[in-house]
């Protein structure tokens, strides 16, 4: 008797994570016996500092071994109030924080709680993969704004406008950004506001999980602290980046009480609490100093020139100098219909996969993130790998006539 296999619409209808993907695909390689470099996740490659791993063992060791309340420990929504106030100029209480499994967690609450079917949601594009996925699981729609590579990659206040219609329910964006790196100015966020105070129905969701491995000389703008709009903006941080604690899995909304009234309500039907050793760990992150956070953003700085550099010397790549995050997006359509005689390259999915299988550099294709034209390359990692990496890269196009 064989067994039927019928997932739900949902499900089939939900693209695999391009990251998660490939990083799955790199590690097969890996255990073939292949010296893969792995340039495809968004993770640090640095430990969480040892005054927060101290933390969570003492936690282990006061008791903390229980379920932890839906929206978070007092202490730790607190720390995060805090925070937002010496950081970012927003002034929400701790009921007005909702604590969840990493940001990600954060994003799908927010627009499962706030999105109808058929509704809208504009995504500025580049995206992180998830974020139309996202909106499909909500069933709402979702409406891609492409940013310029000569504007950075970044949306225009006119392109955003432009895309607004009577379904509109909610804008969401990165600053700074993943895929391409770029920072939205404070002029840009506060342009921008203006629009979205023109449309008291329409909300704003900015993530803002790469806030401190930023390299601009103005600094982060939280587009949540504008007056005129607190109400309709949710702000999505976490630990994850800033603090190298992508395994710990934590993230936080911080929003107008009936949003984060909505999420909790939602959270404790699917999830409940999240992790209580980690949300102990996190608050010793929130209220401890950012010293060891700015170390990581000051080799990340460095090492963003170093990639950036050696991508260019690559004939045909186009290579913005991003602002922001850990990562190079190069433009590598030059190389679109070219063959090395055995593969010939027609999108960026190719041309990642190409690299992968024949160089053993793992890389994702810009598809998935809203920019067929283009490819992620991490920089999270150490200079020996990404110099050998890019002199891989650089030996392999040039087979492509």
């Amino acid at each position: 008797m064989s067994l039927t296999v019928s997932l739900a619409d949902r499900i089939n209808a939900l693209e695999e994570s391009a990251t998660l993907g490939m990083t799955k695909k790199a590690r097969e390689l890996a255990a073939q016996g292949h010296k893969v470099i792995s340039l495809s996740v968004g993770e640090p490659d640095f430990k969480t500092p040892k005054h927060i791993c101290d933390a969570a063992k003492k936690a282990i060791d006061d008791g903390f071994h229980g379920y932890s309340p839906v929206a978070g420990y007092p202490d730790l929504r607190k720390a995060i109030a805090d925070k937002l106030k010496r950081d970012n100029n927003i002034e929400w209480g701790p009921e007005n924080i909702v604590v969840s499994t990493g940001a990600k967690h954060s994003l799908a609450n927010v627009i499962s709680t706030l999105v109808n079917p058929g509704e809208e949601v504009i995504i500025f594009s580049p995206y992180w993969v998830s974020y139309s996925e996202m909106v499909k699981l909500a069933d709402g729609v979702s409406v891609v704004v492409d940013g310029a590579f000569d504007n950075n990659f970044k949306v225009t206040p006119e392109q955003f406008e432009a895309a607004i219609t009577p379904k509109t329910k909610l804008v969401m964006f990165a600053s700074p950004n993943n895929p391409t790196g770029s920072v939205y100015t404070e002029a840009e966020l506060r342009a921008i506001g203006a629009i979205v105070a023109k449309h008291p129905n329409i909300y704003v969701m900015a993530d803002e999980i790469y806030e401190y491995i930023n390299f601009t000389e103005e600094g982060h703008f939280s587009i949540g602290s504008i007056p005129e709009i607190k109400n309709q903006v949710i702000t999505v941080n976490g630990v994850a980046k800033g603090h190298a604690m992508t395994g710990w899995r934590i993230g936080f909304i911080a929003a107008a009480k009936w949003i984060a009234d909505g999420v909790e309500k939602l959270q404790g039907q699917v999830t409940s609490g999240t992790n209580s050793i980690a949300q102990k760990a996190a608050t010793v992150a929130f209220n401890g100093t950012l010293e060891e956070a700015y170390k990581m953003k000051d080799a990340y700085n460095r090492r963003r020139g170093l990639v950036v550099g050696l991508l260019r010397e690559i004939p045909g790549f186009k290579v913005n100098m991003p602002d922001g995050a850990f990562y190079a997006f190069p433009d590598i359509s030059a190389y679109f219909g070219k063959s090395d005689g055995t593969t010939t390259i027609k999108d960026s999915d190719d041309f990642s996969m190409w690299l992968l299988e024949g160089a053993f550099v793992a890389t994702v294709a810009g598809s998935s993130f809203g920019a067929p034209n283009c490819i992620r390359i991490s920089t999270a990692a150490a200079d020996e790998q990404l110099i050998e990496a890019c002199e891989r890269i650089k030996a392999a196009v040039a087979t492509l006539k």
